[in-house]
């Protein structure tokens, strides 16, 4: 009686892991042609056929990640996130996983969550809490960061070129002539508000422009928030001529409270934005601001979620993915 070779016999008879014999058949143009080229011989000498199940069962893997947006307050809709999903669920749906998409709220926390569901890895989107970090590991569960990055955790992040996106951004104020340049910081992910915060420091300085106290100011990341911090920046004597703001929705309270003060924009304010989001073609002028390739985002999540799943040792651990600057009429 023949015995029914395993995803184990093609591992040992081609002499590379199991992750790689799966990968070879599931995402062959994914493997090194040397090495699935070993993988189909040892498979057809041992009459190995591979099957869902049967690889499921084998690797012991249900092949099934989510996504959990971690913002409060958030939906799945939430423009930035939901453009990191997009990027996620094409890059997903090109491969074996099975997606789960959901908010850290609707996520119960709970130390059987995952095991429950069978989730073998997850993408955390936003401010996940470092509590929620250790739970997921705690269940042998793989977790790669977006838009953030957690101190004593050694984890792949995806983040965008913050730095790049402030200072093409201040360069474009100061070019156009501005030197009392102010900050309005939404209180966003504090990895996303510190870095465009210290990178807007770092640009002033290097220009030989001052900052003082009162030319940084926080506010709620919503437009009523931002349009009372606004009023009260631009009611100074000595107003500044530019607002950088750190995402779109404070700069459409920004916008706000300059028409209620009657300043005209860009002819008595200009202002720049960040996240290059729908907001910027529904506000007069239309908002300049720096564009963030959210989708590209999500693809490399999953690739670098994909390359720890399969025991891969060199993930790298940051990843920075570029930003750009949109100019339109509002400078």
């Amino acid at each position: 009686m023949s015995t029914i070779s395993t995803i184990y016999d093609v591992s040992r008879l081609s002499g590379v892991s199991t992750a790689t014999v799966s990968r070879a058949f599931s995402n062959p143009d994914q493997v090194r042609e040397s090495t699935r080229r070993k993988v189909y011989e040892a498979a057809e000498m041992l009459h190995y056929s591979p099957n869902a199940i049967a690889r499921a069962m084998a690797l012991q893997r249900t092949d099934k990640i989510a996504y959990l947006i971690c913002k409060k307050g958030a939906t799945i809709l939430d423009e930035f996130y939901a453009g990191i999903c997009d990027g996620i669920m094409r890059t997903a749906n090109r491969s074996d996983f099975q997606l789960l998409v959901s908010t850290e709220e609707d996520w119960p926390l709970t130390v059987s969550t995952a095991q429950s569901k069978q989730i073998e890895g997850v993408i955390l989107g936003g401010n996940a809490q470092p509590s929620l970090v250790s739970e997921l590991q705690d269940q042998h569960v793989a977790v790669v960061l977006v838009n953030n990055r957690i101190a004593g955790f050694d984890l792949p992040c995806v983040v965008a070129d913050e730095a790049s996106g402030v200072r093409q951004a201040v360069e474009l104020l100061i070019g156009r002539g501005h030197r009392r340049i102010a900050m309005l910081a939404g209180r966003v992910t504090p990895y996303v508000i510190g870095e465009r915060y210290r990178a807007f420091l770092e640009c002033m300085k290097e220009h030989g422009l001052q900052v003082g106290p009162a030319d940084v100011k926080m506010c709620d990341a919503n437009v009523d928030g931002a349009t009372e911090a606004a009023t009260e920046l631009l009611s100074r004597p000595d107003r500044p001529t530019a607002v950088f703001c750190a995402n779109d929705v404070v700069a459409a309270g920004t916008f706000k409270a300059a028409r209620r003060l009657g300043l005209h924009l860009p002819e008595d304010l200009a202002v720049v934005g960040f996240d290059d989001s729908s907001v910027c073609s529904m506000l007069e002028p239309e908002l300049t601001s720096v564009n963030i390739n959210t989708r590209r985002m999500g693809e490399l999540c999953v690739e670098r979620l994909t390359a720890l799943l399969e025991g891969e040792k060199q993930v790298p651990r940051l990843t920075v993915v570029p930003t750009e600057l949109i100019i339109r009429r509002s400078v």
